[in-house]
């Protein structure tokens, strides 16, 4: 008995930042257990679980089937949870709250025999009030009835939840995501969980903040409740401590809270020597906001938060009032691993997100559905935005679907709004209508009127509400709100194939087709990946910021690592990541690195050496070398090679360069000559020994039954090179306190699970987890025939526990990444080009459509009547000016070509033929002066390529406004002209 009382005084000693006087939140992960199939009467408090599976949670279910069955395989059915568990001991509990962070996908909770409450989106967090339901004296049973069929059906209506998709939701089953529970005197602060709850909490916002004076004015506002029986008279107090944990601001305001009502308590004070909130600067802060009564603290919320100054104007996004191109990943929200699923460790959502942004990734957008709180929080302490979904599928929706939709994003902004990585909500994965776009931006203003995000959704290209926009796969350009593109580049490549050359000798694009479609992308080596992912990039990069009135904000990739959800190419799951799975890096990584290393501009000291230098004697080989600089050397054992080909601005091919063991070298420099950076490939022997290298969270390693250990096996040879080519068994041992999850490499069921698994291209990883409350040493032996083994020792953490109550310690002190340091001072924004105004135009036809070709409106154009003759329109500019550019977008840009020329004032200064683009194709020619261009079809357009992209239905993507016209032989068709003088620099 004394040691029990001594634990629990031990642990209300060390909650940490989970305890505050008058409350206490604890992890409600532990002790339970679960059972495949609907159960008659497991709702009931008597009945026996004994025979169930016991889990500690977070945990899916079905975990197993990560990456071993393709997403459309992945189980669904019935799975009943039960926990027991009884209210602490001194522990004040006048107000007792669950919160479950998601469950896949709806659920009807009883406590002790009796329905509570049902939740069923499968997507965001819930709460629910046990107060006066409880057995404060005696064992309670929380039982779970959780159904995560793909057609599951809202039990009040009978609809169907749109975002239960088996393309891109991976369904995890259960309860994937974390459990709390909170105990609170009868004077509280709300939770932000409006599902069940109906309570928005704590909302702490910045005001007039002075980005060069370091300065804002802080507010904070909680939703308190008074459920006593008196009115109460409190003093309502902020604490605000730094990163370092100092405290530097504390401010208060008196309130009379009235009996048996709800309140919002709302003050502000200044803060001084602000350190703003950036990308790759996850700089955050701690407030503290406190109920006092007579001076004694009846409830403290903690919420950890960060600042920084947005704005989305011009076509632009400006963070701390710097320009940025926005550049990342359209991520799917599930962010799995193999074998695991979503269910990480905090601390390799850190691991996964942290490398996003050191790949120069500044945004990443969740597809679909809202991110977990992990994954959100992880964004904060990285530095990483975050383009935030509530839940759709591909179209806009109208009745209950809608409603479904409008609730989530409800629930979504009133959980995340203190979370300064999110800076974008999404309303859809395609436009929708402008009643819909009023009704979310409603939902906005309502509940985050301050919080600095803007509100839009995929396309948009002509809303006047939504205040970003930007299609899939295509380049918009805009003058008004920004326009970034939600996905491009949907290639696909495996890891292991690093060229036609070298083992595997994986021929680029071979592969099965894709709806009866050739599909080479999907199914390309790494040296294709990385010119396509340079191309894809350039396109975007021309139309940066800078480039005159209309400008591209950017885009983001689909997808930041391999992922359990549709595919096109042979593989069983989607390889379009540039890490794969285990998050080991392709080349194409490294690409993205140099290329988005600025702001705005790169920093031309980026460069990456793509592939290896082992291959057999006699062959020639195409160098590719990623660089930002203006010039790159290669050479061989010390012999420079000849001249490169220069692709795309940032891409040097040096063609048939004749393999000779050794090191390969480049080199990249400035115009002037001055060396800026060294990149180095070693000829590596034969394979002789293997190394071991493992890491966990830099807070520790704890006993909580999900915290991880990643473990990266690599073959060397005997000068500790690795081997690019070794394919090798690794057969793994463990002894210790974990449980093994293994990794993933092509083979049957992608060898998930499997304890013997081989590198590919001489790299792979695996995971392990700790078990529940079991603590001590691990030793990890890695062997393979032929090769000297390897090992590794690490120590599992005992946790605080009692009963099957415990403190998450893996998910505190969790350190933020501060290496990008704060936004620049410098201005990010250059002019490099002036936009000429056009102040009317003449058509061959259709005059009255004329303005629609430059009216920055992309789903408008001018078309003429189909006769060559009538093929022209001329722009006659508001002064005549110096002319040197033109920027088009043509219907079909995808496809057609179109023999233009182009006249200023009467002069012929282009004649050629467009290029087919992402969008928008470039005519350069000599600076001429004029006020009058016309531009002229030549001869027929043609296609240049078939637009063989395709969605998963196996429609075509369409590539301009949508016009049977591709038989026309005298068709021009002009979206939009964009008219420029490039400026000198």
């Amino acid at each position: 008995m004394k040691r029990v009382l001594f634990i629990f005084c031990y642990l209300l000693l060390s909650f940490g930042t989970y305890a505050q006087a008058g409350r206490k939140t604890l992890s409600f992960n532990a002790d339970w257990r679960y059972h495949i199939g609907d159960v008659n009467d497991a709702s009931a408090a008597e009945f026996d679980d004994r025979g169930w599976k016991q889990v500690v949670l977070p945990q899916a279910w079905n975990e197993d089937e990560a990456f071993a069955k393709a997403i459309h395989d992945l189980s669904a059915n019935i799975v009943w949870y039960r926990k027991k568990f009884r209210v602490p001991k001194g522990i004040t509990s006048d107000k007792v709250f669950l919160e479950f962070e998601g469950i896949r996908f709806g659920g009807e909770f009883y406590l002790n025999g009796k329905f509570i409450g049902r939740h069923e989106n499968g997507v965001m967090a819930a709460g629910f009030d046990l107060s006066d339901l409880i057995d404060r004296d005696r064992e309670n049973i929380l039982a779970i009835r959780i159904d995560n069929s793909w057609n599951y059906r809202e039990k009040a209506t009978n609809s169907t939840y749109q975002w239960n998709d088996k393309n891109f939701n991976a369904n995890y089953g259960g309860i994937p995501k974390n459990v709390w529970i909170h105990f609170a005197s009868k004077i509280y602060q709300t939770l932000p969980l409006y599902s069940n709850l109906k309570t928005t909490g704590v909302y702490v916002y910045a005001k007039n903040m002075n980005i060069p004076k370091k300065t804002l004015d802080l507010f904070v506002s909680s939703e308190v409740k008074n459920e006593t029986d008196k009115s109460s008279l409190v003093n309502f107090v902020a604490e605000v401590r730094n990163a370092d944990g100092k405290l530097v601001k504390t401010f208060s305001k008196k309130f009379n809270l009235p009996a048996n009502q709800t309140q919002q308590l709302t003050m502000n004070s200044a803060l001084n020597q602000v350190n703003f909130w950036s990308w790759g600067y996850g700089y955050l802060y701690t407030v503290t906001t406190k109920i006092l009564r007579d001076n004694k603290i009846i409830d403290a919320v903690q919420t950890k938060t960060g600042f920084r100054k947005t704005a989305f104007k011009n076509g632009m996004v400006y963070l701390n009032d710097q320009v940025l191109m926005m550049k990342g990943y359209a991520q799917r929200t599930s962010n799995e691993w193999p074998a695991v699923g979503l269910s990480v460790a905090p601390w390799l959502s850190d691991f996964s997100n942290g490398l996003m942004v050191k790949s120069n990734a500044n945004l990443v957008r969740w597809m679909h559905v809202t991110p977990w709180k992990q994954d959100v929080e992880s964004c904060d302490r990285v530095g990483l935005m975050q383009m935030l979904p509530a839940g759709d599928a591909e179209k806009d929706t109208q009745g209950r679907h809608w409603e479904q939709r409008t609730e989530l994003m409800r629930d979504a902004i009133i959980y995340y709004r203190n979370n300064p990585s999110v800076l974008l909500y999404e309303c859809g994965n395609e436009s929708i209508s402008e009643e819909h776009m009023a009704e979310m931006k409603a939902i906005r203003d309502q509940y985050d009127p301050a919080g600095g995000r803007a509100i839009g959704s995929r396309e948009m290209l002509d809303s006047k509400l939504a205040e970003y926009g930007g299609e899939m796969l295509y380049i918009n350009k805009s003058a008004r709100h920004p326009m970034i593109a939600t996905e491009y580049m949907r290639d696909e490549a495996l890891r292991k194939y690093w060229d036609e050359l070298s083992y595997p000798f994986h021929k680029d694009g071979e592969g099965p087709l894709y709806k009866g479609v050739d599909a080479s992308d999907y199914n390309r080596n790494q040296d294709s990946y990385v010119v396509e992912a340079v191309h894809r990039w350039w396109e975007y990069w021309k139309m940066r910021p800078g480039t005159g009135d209309r400008v591209n904000s950017g885009g983001v990739n689909i997808i930041f690592s391999d992922s359990n959800t549709h595919f096109r190419g042979k593989e069983n799951y989607r390889r379009s990541g540039e890490v794969d799975a285990m998050r080991i890096p392709k080349d194409a990584y490294y690409a993205h690195q140099v290329m988005w290393g600025g702001w705005i501009a790169p920093d031309p000291k980026g460069l990456h050496l793509v592939g290896h230098w082992n291959y057999a004697s006699g062959t020639q080989k195409d160098v590719l070398v990623v660089s930002a600089a203006d010039r790159v050397e290669l050479s061989v054992n010390g012999k420079i090679q000849g001249e490169a080909q220069k692709l795309y601005d940032f891409l040097f091919r040096f063609p048939a360069i004749d393999f000779e063991a050794g090191v390969l070298t480049a080199k990249s420099f400035t115009k002037g000559g001055k060396l800026l950076n060294k990149k180095e490939l070693r000829t590596a022997g034969e394979p002789y020994k293997i190394r071991l290298t493992a890491q966990h969270g830099e807070n520790g390693l704890f006993a909580d039954g999900n915290d991880m250990v990643l473990a990266e096996v690599e073959v060397l040879d005997k000068n500790g090179v690795r081997c690019p080519l070794a394919s090798n068994r690794i057969d793994f041992n463990f002894d210790g306190p974990m449980d093994w999850r293994g990794g993933i490499a092509q083979g049957s069921d992608n060898y998930i699970l499997a304890r013997s698994i081989p590198v590919e291209a001489g790299i792979n990883r695996v995971l392990l987890r700790t078990q529940y409350d079991k603590s001590g040493r691990v030793i990890l032996k890695a062997t393979s025939n032929g090769l000297l083994s390897d090992s590794i020792i690490w120590t599992v953490q005992p946790i605080k526990t009692m009963e099957n109550y415990f403190v998450k310690e893996s998910a505190e002190n969790l350190p933020s990444l501060l290496e990008r340091g704060p936004s620049p001072k410098k201005p990010t924004l250059v002019q490099l080009k002036k936009s000429l105004k056009i102040r009317t135009a003449i058509a061959g036809a259709n005059q009255a459509k004329a303005g629609q070709s430059y009216d920055d409106n992309e789903l408008s154009d001018w078309v003429n009547d189909g006769q060559l003759g009538t093929a022209w329109i001329t722009y006659i500019l508001q002064e005549k000016s110096d002319i040197n550019e033109i920027d088009l977008k043509l219907n079909n840009f995808r496809s057609r070509s179109y023999p233009l020329q182009v006249f200023v004032d009467d002069k012929l200064v282009f004649d050629g033929n467009t290029d087919i683009t992402l969008g928008y194709c470039t005519l350069s020619f000599p600076r001429t002066k004029g006020e009058r261009v016309t531009i002229k079809l030549k001869n027929a357009p043609f296609t240049a390529k078939e637009n063989n992209q395709v969605e998963m239905g196996g429609k075509k993507l369409d590539d301009g406004v949508s016009r049977n016209d591709a038989n026309a032989k005298g068709t021009l068709s002009i979206i939009e002209t964009d008219i420029h003088q490039v400026l000198v620099h």
